[in-house]
């Protein structure tokens, strides 16, 4: 046979067959059905349980005999599959109302991995019996299977709302699910308010179901998430676990947690918190316990003495798994199409599933009755002529025979002479007449009865409002989760949870950070502090762990740093670059470094860019609660950079030196006070092709100088009485020596206020030069100062800059 090829565009070749594939996946494996709240596998699972007499009744028997039957029988995929979805209905930290029980190891809320099949046991519960109650009465629709070896039901016909109770949870292609679990009584208390008032609103719904019931407890916050769900499919709420705060012994107190919210694994949220002790992320926290045990669940967090355990709740909140969001997604099979559902609907799509179920039951009852109400109506009139039947019958040469002569002779049916033919002598009694004349009453009664549910909508609605009624009576239970109406704010002070510890922090010209103790420090004397050769300090600071550390970069931004959050790093090693806590762009590089204890100290922040304009701002407008990325320091235009940073009380004096040899002094009060935003106003007047080299915080004390250095590699030190406080926006006075050939070009300066201060200085080659400012004499203004590096080998000098001063230290401890 030759073969037959067919050219087809690949886009609909694929198209087609992930057509065809997510249909499947969407209909028939991953999302519940609108009516019985069940997936294909978990309604093969019960059905196969049903047939097989595997109910809460009988003796649990091997779940990998279930398994087989599902596989072999109506469910042909992994075996694992099915026996996952079987175990997950045992579970009952996932479900509301189990529908499996099962012996033997079904997991846990650590997420241990449940025994294998051939080890646990496992029986319908007896609610789940309620779901499959009538199935054989023609209630439901029935389809053959995979093979056509046998048929199975396409929908059960659940006698409870088994979706909402139990709630459900998958990913198809392009939908995804997420219905919680309720509370039986009170979702059926809803359905009996939407079959009363079919128009009734959610908010009207919500005072009989007031949100979800997750069977780990727990407490939800924000009822306006579940009101917004209920309205549209879509909502969000929060779950918080239920936390207790104790006394014990010794003025210590503990957190004891005894409910956690839906769907966290307990083990690796005791893990969680037990890594937030162990890397002192969270001081105040002693020990961490899982004592949960065959009475309930309880995880003890015991604290430190003097610890502030509210606010370490309120960070555990924040930061662990004891509060999560909770996102509704009531995607449900509705008339075959996946469908966002509301309450409403998810309500009335039930009420129509019960309403057909009942109709059908009634039809097929009714059918039944009538049947046996002809049988008992033949009956009696054979008792009321029993002698001439007996001769009929006795005449008769075989059972056929008497058959066709009792329907010619009397006038019976087939059906009726049929059973005339099987009666048995001892029927044939006076009592036997009054049973079959009680049975015909009753017949009567059952006929008329569900003639009447089969003709009147009303009946039929009763009818399901008093089954429901039933099921309430019998499984309902207390609700075990609380609802709180609003979100509650977690504010969570940091000084109270962070150890108080102080610790020198450093930061270098090429970014690298870290905090060091006190100890490590004092170990290596101060010296050979871990650094890159090419690389010098940009500040060395006394801070405590409870600070915040503001970095400034270059294009005008800033990095908010909780002194906590940096790297404990020894002092002989390399910090971390800062791009690892918080990125920053490539071309961007830190300028100045500005420690803060406090942000309501009245203090400002002066920022100074390259293009000579200065701007002054509170300080306390650069406290965040978020810190995660660079923040708006400044607003620097493309041509501009930052390249001075510093805090003040806003009464001292800047003096900024110009690239071509000018300099001005003028008072703090000059610049303005604006916003973050703002972009500042102009500190001095600069000629074409002129900018800011220098900008130094001044006080006016006498003896203090600025030590001036230019390209050439001359040092000078000029007097602070030089210069004449000024206004802002002016040229200045000249500070180098005019030079026609070569001229000097100022790179940088620093304020020195005594004579042990020391300046350093970088040329291009990476020659470094340390200068005493006791070495250099007092200077003019217009003299050039000492040569103290030999440009023609070493190249220009590039870099300028005042060496931290050795710190005191605080002791070997810190």
């Amino acid at each position: 046979m030759a073969e037959r090829l067919l050219e087809m565009p690949l886009e609909d070749v694929l198209g087609d067959r992930f057509g065809r594939y997510s249909k499947y996946i969407i209909q028939d494996r991953a999302l519940p059905d609108a009516r019985d709240g069940l997936k294909p596998v978990q309604r093969r699972i019960l059905y196969a349980m049903y047939i097989d007499g595997n109910t809460a009744d009988k003796p649990f028997r091997k779940a990998a005999k279930t398994v087989g039957n599902v596989i072999g029988n109506f469910h042909p995929h992994g075996d694992s599959s099915v026996y996952e979805a079987m175990v997950r209905m045992s579970q009952e930290w996932k479900l509301r109302n189990v529908l499996v029980e099962m012996h033997g190891n079904n997991g846990s809320i650590d997420g241990d991995p449940p025994a294998a099949m051939r080890y646990t046991e496992a029986r319908l519960s007896a609610i789940a019996a309620e779901l499959l109650r009538d199935i054989d009465k023609e209630t439901v629709p029935f389809v053959p299977n995979f093979d056509d070896t046998t048929d199975e039901p396409t929908v059960l016909p659940a006698m409870f709302p088994n979706l909402l109770v139990n709630g459900s949870t998958g990913i198809s292609a392009g939908y995804a699910t997420d219905i919680p679990p309720h509370a039986l009584g009170e979702v059926i208390d809803a359905v009996l308010m939407r079959i009363d008032r079919p128009d009734c609103t959610v908010d009207e719904l919500m005072t009989v179901l007031p949100g979800p019931d997750f069977p780990t407890g727990g407490i939800i916050q924000g009822k306006d998430g579940i009101r917004k769900a209920y309205e549209t499919g879509r909502g969000k709420i929060i779950i918080r676990a239920k936390a207790a705060i104790e006394q014990g012994k010794g003025g210590k107190k503990h957190i004891v947690i005894t409910e956690l919210p839906y769907e966290v694994n307990k083990a690796n949220l005791v893990k969680k918190i037990d890594e937030l002790r162990l890397d002192k992320k969270l001081d105040g926290i002693a020990d961490v316990r899982d004592e949960t045990d065959r009475n309930g669940l309880s995880i003890v967090i015991e604290l430190k003495k003097d610890a502030d355990a509210e606010a370490i709740l309120n960070y555990l909140y924040k930061n662990t798994d004891l509060q999560v969001p909770y996102s509704f997604n009531m995607v449900a099979i509705h008339e075959r199409r996946p469908k966002l559902m509301s309450l409403p609907e998810l309500l009335d799509a039930y009420i129509a599933h019960r309403k057909e179920v009942v109709t059908n039951r009634s039809h097929f009852e009714l059918k039944k009755a009538n049947e046996r109400k002809h049988i008992v109506d033949g009956l009696i009139r054979a008792l009321s002529i029993l002698d001439e039947v007996i001769a009929t019958i006795r005449a008769s040469s075989d059972k056929r025979d008497a058959k066709e002569r009792l329907m010619a002779h009397y006038g019976f049916t087939e059906a009726q002479a049929e059973a005339i033919v099987t009666l048995q002598l001892y029927r044939l009694t006076n009592t036997d007449i009054t049973a079959l004349r009680q049975e015909a009453e009753e017949l009567d009664q059952a006929i008329a009865e569900l003639t009447g549910i089969l003709a009147d909508e009303k009946k039929l609605l009763g009818v399901i409002k008093k089954e429901l009624k039933t099921m309430k009576k019998q499984y309902a239970d207390e609700r075990r989760t609380v609802i709180e109406e609003e979100i509650e704010e977690l504010k969570v002070k940091v000084e109270a949870l962070i150890p108080a510890e102080d610790v020198i922090v450093t930061v270098t010209k090429e970014g690298y950070v870290k905090r060091t103790s006190y100890r490590s420090y004092s170990a290596s004397n101060g010296q050979d502090m871990g650094m890159k050769e090419t690389d010098r300090l940009l500040a060395q600071l006394e801070m405590n762990t409870t600070d915040v550390l503001l970095l400034f970069t270059r294009r005008g931004y800033y990095l908010y740093c909780p002194v906590h959050t940096l790297p404990d790093i020894r002092w002989k090693e390399v910090g971390q670059h800062i791009s690892h806590l918080i990125p920053l762009e490539r071309d961007d590089e830190l300028v100045a470094a500005v420690p803060v204890s406090s942000f309501n100290t009245g203090e400002q922040l002066v920022f100074v860019t390259k293009q000579g304009l200065v701007k002054r701002t509170e300080l306390a407008q650069y406290q965040v609660q978020r810190y995660t990325r660079p923040l708006v320091a400044v607003n620097v235009k493309e041509d501009d950079d930052v390249i001075a940073v510093y805090a003040t009380d806003g009464c001292g004096h800047l003096w900024l030196a110009t690239h071509d040899g000018h300099a001005l002094l003028f008072a703090e009060e000059e610049i303005s006070l604006v916003g973050v935003r703002a972009a500042g106003v102009k500190g001095i007047q600069l000629k074409e092709g002129d900018f800011v080299a220098a900008a130094c915080p001044v006080r006016l004390e006498e003896g203090s100088s600025f030590v001036v250095v230019t390209q050439r590699g001359a040092v000078k030190k000029v007097a602070m009485s030089e210069f004449e406080p000024s206004s802002r926006a002016k040229r200045g006075v000249v500070i180098v020596r005019e030079v026609k050939s070569n001229p000097h070009r100022v790179v940088g300066a620093v304020f020195v206020s005594s004579d042990e201060e020391m300046v350093g200085l970088r040329t291009e080659k990476g020659v470094v030069e340390t200068i005493e400012a006791a070495s250099l004499r007092l200077s003019d203004r217009y003299s050039t100062g000492s040569f103290v590096v030999d440009t023609d080998e070493a190249g220009p000098v590039v870099d300028v800059w005042k060496e931290p001063a050795k710190l005191l230290g605080k002791g070997e401890e810190g």
